[in-house]
């Protein structure tokens, strides 16, 4: 495995602001935060993606997100969180995380991802019967 800065973070050769230090997760300040508070919650052991997680970690580290998602208003102010993982795309360190971002309502977060979309006629049909079909499928 290339040099992963989250891994260093964790093992404690890169600084960082740590909120959550558990023998299976980690949560510390992101350096670049959407609001201040924002929060990175991550597996300890590597993987680069959500999807690459085994299911009992990830279990374990969505557990450690909801009780960040629940610590950071009640210790910021905030009204509530947003929580988001890239999947590599936008993702800028391939190491799995869990964005827990303060908000407020009003706080000028607008357009954060992507302009809406609708579908066309029977289109939306279409797209679920082929995640469905997915779905279904080994991968």
């Amino acid at each position: 495995m290339d040099l992963c800065l989250f891994c260093s973070i964790i093992a404690g050769d890169t600084a960082a602001h740590v909120v959550l230090d558990e023998p299976e997760v980690f949560g510390f300040l992101d350096a670049r935060p959407v609001f201040k508070g924002h929060v990175l919650v991550v597996p300890r052991e590597h993987h680069a993606t959500m999807t690459d997680l085994p299911s009992p970690l990830l279990a374990t580290l969505f557990g450690a997100v909801q009780r960040v998602a629940s610590a950071v208003p009640a210790a910021l102010g905030s009204t509530g969180t947003f929580v988001a993982v890239n999947n590599v795309v936008s993702q800028s360190v391939p190491h799995v995380h869990v964005h827990v971002v303060p908000r407020t309502k009003g706080d000028g977060l607008r357009g954060f991802f992507w302009p809406r979309t609708k579908y066309a006629d029977d289109e939306a049909a279409t797209y679920a019967q082929r995640v469905r079909t997915a779905l279904k499928s080994p991968i």
